[in-house]
């Protein structure tokens, strides 16, 4: 909404309605640390929530995985057009061509239903990283041409109908499934989540009165919409082109090319995709979804920190996106490592186009990778384990960046040593910071990670990652960032390199070895100290 016609509205009431919704969306999210049943829900806390309004248009979100949230509103429009919910109705999806990221990536969505009405009020979201989800290796995220071998692929069905399982759906899907106690364990700490955002929602529409709260939903997605707005009339009319290539899609070493051309006019802007690269072999490539959430991200990172996070965000913006790229694969294609990877290079690709338009406000380049690692065996029972590694952040115009951190689409926490080693046949022989790794600047990137497992049985494993030949760049004169490494340390000492795509085996006593990359350094270092200046 933009012009004269803006509705006059309170800013202290909007910003109290802001934290209240969001923290009925953080309820859902304790809720289902706490319940989950894996390391990668308990621990890692690869999960996110949402609260979206009777049209499936977001209002609200938890403090979680960018990559889920942004490209949630898709799962939940695929789950109202295929269902009419009734009271105690969820619907399960992770279709990567009807709103899914990729497969592992589960999502439930439920309707609230106030006393009294027969549509729902709100509709709420629960999405979660399943360590498998079947397919043609533990972890479902190997190195892999086809969505297929990926895993099992479910389009919108219904789990729950009036509160309880639907048994078909529900014997399907573990059927399917590794470790089904442990699916089924994570799938009901899901429930759970959006049983307390009903909780929480009820509550709030008791205490501050039914009108008030849709009111101010929709009041926020407006001012969503206004700050996104005024960051676009700050940018004078013109386009910015940016190109970023990927390492390769592990089954082909040549580099793929994301191109965008970002045109502003007044208070809009589009983002043209056009010259991406087609739809390659490997998994890396990612669905519409996703692009929507890098496009998401970026305007919130730049809009400032004051701005709601909801659908406003997107309606000054038209997204193209070529049929058949890597952003709008056909179906077979795999697309694993497209929501983990290829978003990370998204997030690179908009924040170049912008770089010139906002000088100043842009940082250098964060790793540009989640290191994701995925470990499968029997011990003695079989299990699947998947984790991603953090890197070096990109420094900004302020700051130094941050080490050893999840950045940009990944906001997931570290597996603890300790959990890791309790529950899988793996020793975690060093975990520490990569010194030297952080691009040189004014202000200096962040370090990378060294992280170096050992199998301690004979193990299936999988290495999706970037940046390892292509570095993270630097901004306004600062340095790169150095890149990243694999290599596989056999039984006798010797190191091997491994590529930044690789699936293959561990045997006992032998170890993976991760180096992630380091952050870009920003700005030109002081020629007088002959050093990097970190400014808090």
């Amino acid at each position: 909404m933009s012009g004269d016609d803006t509705p006059r509205v309170d800013p202290v009431a909007l910003r109290i309605h802001q934290n209240l919704l969001d923290s009925v969306a953080e309820e859902m999210g304790t809720a289902l640390e706490r319940t989950g049943f894996s390391p990668n829900i308990k621990e890692r806390r690869d999960f996110s929530c949402a609260i979206f309004d009777a049209r499936g248009a977001m209002v609200a979100q938890a403090a979680h995985i960018p990559v889920h949230l942004g490209a949630m509103p898709l799962s939940v429009e695929a789950a109202l057009a295929a269902h009419d919910f009734a009271p105690g109705d969820a619907v399960l999806l992770n279709d990567p061509w009807r709103g899914g990221t990729h497969l592992p990536d589960l999502t439930l969505v439920s309707g609230f239903f106030e006393e009294g009405f027969t549509t729902p009020t709100f509709f709420l979201a629960a999405r979660a990283h399943h360590a498998d989800v079947g397919g043609a290796a533990r972890g479902s995220m190997a190195l892999f041409t086809d969505i297929h071998q990926e895993g099992l692929r479910i389009p919108p069905v219904l789990w729950l109908r009036g509160g309880e399982v639907v048994r078909e759906t529900h014997e399907l899907l573990l059927a399917n499934m590794r470790q089904p106690d442990e699916r089924e364990g994570d799938l009901s700490a899901q429930r759970n989540a959006l049983r307390v955002g009903e909780a929480g929602l009820a509550r709030l529409l008791q205490e501050r009165g039914r009108d008030e709260v849709l009111a101010y939903a929709s009041h926020l997605q407006d001012a969503a919409e206004r700050h996104v707005r005024a960051l676009l009339r700050s940018i004078p009319d013109g386009t910015s082109r940016a190109v970023e290539r990927l390492d390769g899609d592990g089954i082909d070493p040549a580099p793929l090319e994301l191109h965008l051309a970002l045109t502003i006019e007044g208070d809009a802007a589009t983002f043209d995709f056009t010259g991406t690269a087609p739809q390659c072999a490997g998994p890396l490539n990612a669905n519409r979804a996703i692009t929507l959430s890098a496009v998401f991200y970026a305007l919130r990172v730049l809009a400032g920190e004051e701005i709601p996070a909801n659908s406003g965000c997107l309606r000054p913006v038209e997204v193209t996106i070529p049929p058949g790229s890597l952003l709008d694969p056909e179906v077979p294609a795999a697309v694993a490592g497209g929501n983990v990877e290829t978003s990370q290079r998204l997030v690179d690709l908009c924040f170049a186009a912008f770089a010139p338009l906002l000088p100043g406000r842009v940082p250098a380049q964060s790793q540009g990778t989640m290191n994701n690692c995925t470990l499968g065996g029997r011990h003695p029972t079989p299990f699947s384990y998947y984790e991603t590694i953090g890197g070096g952040a990109g420094a900004g115009p302020e700051a130094p960046g941050l080490s050893g951190h999840h950045s940009h689409m990944t906001n997931t926490r570290n597996t603890p040593v300790e959990a890791l080693e309790r529950t899988l046949p793996v020793r975690v022989e060093s975990y520490t910071l990569r010194e030297g790794s952080g691009g040189d600047g004014l202000r200096p990137g962040g370090e990378g990670v060294v992280r170096i497992l050992t199998a301690l049985s004979d193990l299936d494993a999988a290495l999706l990652t970037e940046r390892r030949d292509h570095a993270p760049a630097g901004a306004e004169g600062g340095g790169p960032g150095h890149k990243g490494e694999n290599r596989k340390r056999t039984g006798d000492g010797r190191e091997v390199p491994l590529p930044g795509k690789w699936s293959g085996s561990l045997a006992a006593g032998e170890s993976l070895i991760i180096e992630t990359p380091g952050g870009g350094g920003h700005g030109e270092a002081r020629a007088e100290t002959g050093a990097s200046e970190q400014e808090g």
